[in-house]
Formats: structure tokens, C-alpha cells, sequence
């Protein structure tokens, strides 16, 4: 699979997320440096998830839960439930990602540094996920203390 690396306008756009737990709270962290136009729909959410604000509904996603997103990031621990998100995403016209499986996804997220507005991403196509983290640590590394750069 080859992924084209762009950047989307989630200006006033709802981007839901399906799962409650570590891994729905890790893609939230980033999420949040782009927007708080975040809903969360979990049968359980956790309380780290809870506590940053955003729109959360406990229960069973459902196809309707769809109807008002943008982009969807499924994330459950149930490999079933998230082949049925991505069936019903398509459906809707609706791009997904689905964690963790980049064959059912529309768009993956990249490995991010951002400043200001300044935003470097690291990519591997999905497939060298660590390698894209270390390298994006590296930049961090090099340019994070330059507020020259940023400037």
C-alpha cells in the first residue's frame, strides 16, 4: 500500500473514535494538538480519556454514530467490530483508520513533531512504524531546543 502524505483541514469538522482505552487514548493525544472536535464512543471509556473533556458516549458503537464524522479512528481490541466500522465508513464516504491494521485504512497517521505551526511527519507507509518514531525522535531531538527555527 502506498499512502500519500497530506495535510487535512479539520477546522470545525467532528472526527470520532471508536474505543475506549489505551490505544484510542494514545491517538487522542495526538488528535489534540489539531483539534478538540473529538467524540469518543465506547462501551467502556477510560477515566484518562474522560478527564481530558471531550464528547464521550458509553455504550455499543453503532453505524448511526457515524453520521456526523469527518474522519474515524477505530481503535477497539475487537478485530470484528473494526472491520464492521471500516464497511460501514465506506458507506458512508467517511475516510477511517483503522489502529494497527493499515490494509483497512483510508489514511494512516504519520510519526508527528509539530511547533506552532510548523508540523514535520515521518512516514513508512505502516510498515516501519518504529523506525518512523525514531527518526521523528531525532528531529525532535535536533531541532526541539532551536527557537530560532520556529520563529
Amino acid at each position: 500500500m502506498i499512502f500519500l502524505p497530506i495535510s487535512i483541514n479539520v477546522t470545525d469538522k467532528n472526527i470520532l473514535v471508536v474505543g475506549g482505552g489505551r490505544v484510542a487514548c494514545h491517538k487522542i493525544e495526538l488528535l489534540e494538538k489539531f483539534t478538540g472536535n473529538l467524540t469518543v464512543v465506547a462501551l467502556n471509556v477510560c477515566d484518562a480519556i474522560k478527564a481530558k473533556g471531550y464528547t464521550f458516549k458509553e455504550k455499543l458503537y453503532e453505524k448511526s454514530d457515524l453520521q456526523s464524522a469527518f474522519l474515524v479512528y477505530a481503535c477497539t481490541n475487537n478485530n470484528e467490530v473494526n472491520q464492521q466500522i471500516k464497511i460501514d465508513a465506506e458507506s458512508f464516504g467517511i475516510l477511517i483508520n483503522v489502529v494497527d491494521n493499515p490494509g483497512l485504512c483510508d489514511f494512516i497517521s504519520p510519526a508527528i513533531f509539530k511547533r506552532g505551526n510548523i508540523t514535520i511527519a515521518v512516514g513508512s507507509n505502516g510498515q516501519e512504524v518504529r523506525r518512523a518514531i525514531a527518526i521523528r525522535d531525532k528531529i525532535k531531538e535536533n531541532l526541539g531546543n532551536d527557537n530560532n527555527i520556529f520563529s
